[in-house]
């Protein structure tokens, strides 16, 4: 019954024109940095690697698919989540506003059905928008400008990763991005249920997200203890996978935390729903 449930989630997905904005806004912002960068990448690096040329030399092409593909991905990985949230943020309070919901309550499924498949649904859509992404910024990008070493700055200073041990860490890489989503994901749909309108579980998401990155940006020694457990200081936990050596640690903890809220906006969204009157 969840299955059928959550097709037919899916199929109303599809029905709504906002739904396909995600993919569309990602195929131009991706599309723009790649023509863009094709036409005057080689400026650009010059202007990132002036500083170690005085004790480095640099051999190949630096500018390449790899390189794109984690400039993008660290570009965008802070914009997708208002892309995810547009479609999740709808599944419950725009069928309450429409007066839907009390339909689904005739019928012979459990609540914690009824919200499991959205959830599911929810998943399955933000997995398409992140394979959508893996393959415009990856797929693309080494189609554009082939492949190569992948030159990264990073805390410790200068990783050259080569070219043959790149291609896993953005298979881990995009998999962790798209959990970094799910959790907005969950999030945005625990506020649906909260809300009977659409606008209010969007904008509350976007909300927490700014929230929660200015709260993880400032160095205050109030926030330190906090700063650890936020999402969003986790949504970039992808960029461990390319250092060597990669700090497992690092990644696990972030795996964790990141399901974690899941897991209690998930809780918390069933507790609701559960106790939602959705028959008047």
């Amino acid at each position: 019954m969840i299955l059928k449930s959550t097709y037919n989630e899916l199929i109303k997905i599809l029905a709504k024109p906002r739904s396909y904005i995600g993919f569309g806004a990602l195929t131009l912002l991706i599309g723009v940095i790649l023509i863009a960068m094709k036409a005057d990448g080689e400026n650009f690096i010059s202007f990132v690697t002036a500083s170690f040329e005085q004790s480095l030399s640099f051999n190949g092409d630096i500018l390449n698919g790899n390189l794109m593909a984690f400039i993008i991905l660290q570009m965008l990985i802070i914009h997708v989540p208002l892309l995810v949230a547009l479609v999740t943020g709808d599944l419950v309070s725009g069928e309450a506003a429409m007066g839907t919901l009390r339909m689904m309550a005739t019928k012979p499924i459990s609540r914690n059905a009824i919200l499991g498949s959205k959830f599911l649904a929810g998943a399955i859509y933000t997995f398409l928008l992140t394979l959508w992404m893996a393959f415009m910024a990856y797929g693309v990008g080494q189609w554009m400008f082939g492949t190569g070493d992948l030159i990264v700055l990073n805390n410790d200073g200068l990783v050259i990763i080569p070219a043959d041990d790149i291609a896993w860490r953005y298979i881990y890489g995009f998999a962790l991005a798209y959990l970094s989503l799910l959790s907005i994901a969950t999030m945005s749909i625990c506020f649906s249920v909260f809300s009977d309108n659409s606008i209010g579980p969007i904008v509350s998401t976007m909300a927490v997200i700014i929230l929660f990155t200015i709260i993880g940006s400032l160095d205050v020694p109030s926030f330190n203890n906090v700063q650890p457990f936020l999402l969003t200081t986790h949504m970039a936990s992808w960029r461990s996978l390319f250092e060597i050596p990669v700090p497992i640690s690092d990644i696990l903890n972030s795996i964790c935390i990141l399901l974690a809220h899941i897991l209690g906006f998930t809780g918390i969204a069933l507790w609701k729903f559960n106790k939602k009157d959705i028959t008047t």
